[in-house]
C-alpha cells in the first residue's frame, strides 16, 4: 500500500531533512525557499523536460557558484526547490519510504543549488548513503 502524508507533514519532513544537513552546507544556503506542490506545473515540466508523473523535485534559481558580486545588491527573488508530493508518494510503499525519498530529492535539488552536475550529485549521494 502506498503511504500518504498531508502537505503539512510533508513540509515538516522536508524541514527536518534540511536541518539534518551538516552546518557547513546549511550555513551557505541563502535566499532559497522549499515548497511542496502535488504535481509539477506545465512550466516546471518544460524546464525539466520530464513527465508530469516522474518529476519528483525541481530547483529553479541562480546556483550559488553563478552568483556574482552583484547578487544581493538589489532585492532578488528567492530560488525555489519544489518537492512534488503526489509523485514522491507514488514511488513509495509507506511513510518510511516517503521520508527517505523526500530527503533524497531535497538533497539532490540542493546539489543543483550548489552548482553540481547530475553526475556529481549522484556520486555525492552514493557516498552519503
Amino acid at each position: 500500500m502506498t503511504g500518504t502524508m498531508t502537505v503539512a507533514e510533508f513540509e515538516e519532513v522536508a524541514q527536518e531533512a534540511f536541518e539534518q544537513l551538516p552546518e557547513q552546507f546549511t550555513s551557505r544556503v541563502d535566499n532559497v525557499r522549499i515548497v511542496v506542490e502535488d504535481y509539477p506545473s506545465d512550466d516546471a515540466l518544460e524546464r525539466s523536460h520530464a513527465s508530469r508523473t516522474t518529476l519528483l523535485g525541481l530547483y529553479q534559481g541562480i546556483p550559488l557558484p553563478h552568483r556574482g558580486s552583484w547578487y544581493g545588491t538589489y532585492p532578488a527573488i528567492p530560488d525555489k526547490i519544489t518537492l512534488y508530493r503526489k509523485n514522491i508518494e507514488a514511488v513509495c510503499r509507506n511513510d518510511e519510504e516517503i521520508r527517505a525519498q523526500i530527503r533524497g530529492v531535497l538533497y539532490h535539488e540542493l546539489g543543483h543549488y550548489f552548482g553540481m552536475s547530475e553526475m556529481e550529485i549522484r556520486r555525492a549521494m552514493r557516498a552519503y548513503t
